[in-house]
């Protein structure tokens, strides 16, 4: 599997000539909304149920389940929306929303990275999902993913130089930050300060500062 790096430049993505076919496999940027209130998740194929919200030090920590899905039962997502404030550049930066699925049968990987933004308004969190994925065999290897479907994105307009950039820059930098740690996800994320938790059960009201003992597992 590739592990590749890079500068994280537009200019280091080929930009290929769109034809009928990749107009039509085309798609806008994809945005989601999780109602903390209601516990729902406003994705783009239907609103489902939540079984778990918690703010977070770091970001929102969301669980639900897969029903009636042929490969997933159950997903786990950290929403981690200041992994990468910026460079001195002026790129814009972006964060990740850091995802575990749990599949029927064997799983596929174990961690599953969107490069996204990602904003808070009140009890609504947003997040707008830039094309570009990570997929992480924990300690083994990294694979960035989607690289054509961003390219073709920005030409078709969907999104703008800015984000473009802001999208390598932040894939990039999750890739060579893993590649320095051995592609060890608790490795890095301690690296940045970040310690995470999963399979978290519902315990009632919730105060994120107590959360700074939580360990990823």
């Amino acid at each position: 599997m590739a592990t590749g790096t890079g500068s994280g430049k537009a200019a280091d993505v080929q930009q290929p000539t769109l034809n009928t076919g990749d107009i039509l496999s085309l798609h806008p940027v994809k945005t989601e909304q999780h109602d903390l209130r209601n516990r729902l998740h406003h994705t783009n194929t239907g609103i489902r149920p939540v079984d778990l919200y918690r703010e977070t030090p770091h970001g929102l920590y969301v669980s639900r389940r897969f029903v009636d899905h042929p490969r997933i039962a159950y997903w786990q997502a950290h929403l981690l929306p200041g992994l990468f404030p910026g460079v001195p550049d002026g790129t814009a930066g972006m964060g990740v929303q850091l995802c575990r699925y749990d599949f029927h049968s064997e799983r596929v990987h174990d961690y599953y990275l969107d490069i996204a933004t990602i904003q808070r308004q009140d009890d609504v969190w947003t997040v707008r999902d830039h094309y570009l994925d990570l997929l992480v065999w924990d300690g083994l290897c990294a694979e960035i993913a989607d690289t054509d479907e961003l390219s073709a994105a920005h030409q078709a307009g969907y999104i703008s130089d800015a984000e473009l950039h802001a999208a390598l820059h932040t894939a990039h930098a999750v890739l060579n930050g893993l590649a320095r740690h051995g592609y060890e996800m608790e490795g890095w994320l301690t690296s940045l300060g970040f310690k995470l938790a999963w399979d978290l059960v519902d315990s009632g009201p919730h105060d994120p500062a107590t959360d700074s003992e939580l360990t990823l597992v």
